[in-house]
């Protein structure tokens, strides 16, 4: 009988790469009203509209990162990297699961996983990124796939600082303990993927890169 962990992430994956014409027509329109009905607040309500928009915002993001995460397996043979891919996919179909629960609790439109492809959210990567990326091989697929997930990283950071600077927001409990989750796993999953940055070879050289010419120290400093 497969594992319940198993089922989730085929179910999960199975949406991932299904993106219908109208998602595709609004590819690249960053307007959270496209994702759904129009958001109403209840009043009352301890959570705000920014709170809906960022769990929305959240769930594409989440899908987009686990569709590069799962290019490794096919892409990459470096087993650290291959650890951190699998890391953030086996961290991230859960916490989209989670999402979608708060959303559908509070009676909102809760996105599935093809959301990916109609939005664009921060630090989120283009068509054009992604295609390089599912092309490229070894090394050179290594440096892509780390470059584009601390961008796609950093683009959460920036939706959380987004999120506590709405006036209000980010103060319902769940919202802001998933908010902060995100803060403290992926500023973590950066460290990591710098310092294995710092590790592969030179692009077209094959040779490890000088330490005087790297643009990042060689054992960058742990955040702690």
């Amino acid at each position: 009988m497969m594992p319940r962990r198993s089922v989730v992430a085929l179910s999960v994956m199975s949406l991932l790469l299904a993106a219908p014409s109208a998602a595709r027509a609004q590819h690249g329109d960053h307007s959270m009203h496209h994702m759904g009905p129009e958001i109403v607040i209840p009043k009352g309500a301890r959570y705000t509209k920014a709170d809906v928009e960022f769990m929305q915002g959240m769930i594409a993001h989440h899908a987009q990162a686990i569709v590069m995460s799962r290019m490794a397996e096919t892409n990459s043979t470096n087993p650290q990297l291959l650890k951190l891919s699998r890391k953030i996919d086996q961290s991230q179909v859960p916490e989209i699961l989670i999402m979608q629960d708060w959303l559908r609790r509070h009676e909102q439109f809760a996105p599935d996983t093809s959301s990916w492809h109609g939005m664009r959210m921060d630090g989120m990567l283009n068509d054009d990124e992604l295609a390089a990326m599912s092309k490229a091989r070894g090394a050179a697929f290594d440096r892509l796939f780390l470059d584009g997930m601390i961008k796609h990283h950093a683009g959460a950071l920036k939706m959380v600082d987004d999120l506590f600077a709405s006036a209000g927001s980010g103060q319902e409990v769940d919202v802001n303990v998933f908010a902060n989750d995100v803060v403290v796993a992926q500023t973590a999953e950066i460290g990591i993927m710098n310092r294995l940055l710092a590790q592969l070879p030179a692009p077209n050289t094959g040779k490890a890169a000088p330490k005087a010419a790297a643009k990042r120290p060689a054992k960058p400093p742990v955040k702690k």
